[in-house]
């Protein structure tokens, strides 16, 4: 297992021979608790990364999103975009992603970790360091864990990819994708549009 610092200049530091998952949850912790800020880790591909928050137009986009969202989200959940890790031990994941819809309650737990079942909607912004990971792998665990909703936005690729209908065998059955500056449904239990006019970078 590696550390990966994605800011220059590069640092790799190995942390033992192929860590479980449950350890490499308690080495993100120690790692997470000392870096400055700025900053966040994940486990992804089985290493902990570490990357630089992004880029000041990405929150233009996450503001939006969680906007257009909050008016449409299930009773007793929140439209958020601010840091936060969610454990998806059955396929030995941790992520943070960009913005997300939570059941509030779960959040009355001790620990850097929040129950990924208890989403309802993830969504990802597409950097240079993540874009495989956000466009492969964190499709098919989104949709095994059965997270009703992943939206992609890929800056990079100049697109939004809406994924539903989460299957346990094959990640998402399905999925909508437009060019962002179109409008794109988001299913349920959202039945809503979001607008992405002005998302361009």
């Amino acid at each position: 297992m590696a550390v990966m610092v994605e800011t220059p200049p590069p640092m790799l530091i190995v942390q033992g021979p192929n860590p479980d998952f449950e350890e490499l949850c308690r080495i993100l912790e120690k790692i997470d608790a000392d870096l400055p800020d700025g900053y966040r880790t994940e486990i992804i591909g089985g290493n902990v990364v570490v990357s630089p928050w992004s880029q000041c137009s990405y929150d233009y986009i996450l503001d939006s999103v969680i906007e257009q969202l909050s008016p449409h989200v299930p009773e007793g959940y929140r439209a958020r975009g601010y840091p936060r890790l969610f454990r998806f031990p059955s396929q030995s994941k941790a992520y943070g992603p960009d913005f997300y819809v939570i059941d509030w309650a779960a959040l009355k737990t001790k620990g850097i970790y929040a129950p990924g079942d208890a989403l309802s909607l993830v969504g990802e912004v597409t950097s240079r360091a993540t874009a495989h990971a956000d466009r492969q792998e964190k499709v098919e665990v989104y949709g095994k864990a059965g997270v009703p909703v992943y939206v992609l936005v890929d800056v990079l690729e100049g697109s939004v990819t809406v994924y539903s209908d989460p299957s346990p065998d094959r990640g998402y059955r399905a999925h909508t994708q437009v060019k962002i500056s179109d409008k794109v449904h988001v299913p349920a239990p959202f039945g809503c549009e979001l607008d992405t006019s002005g998302w361009e970078a």
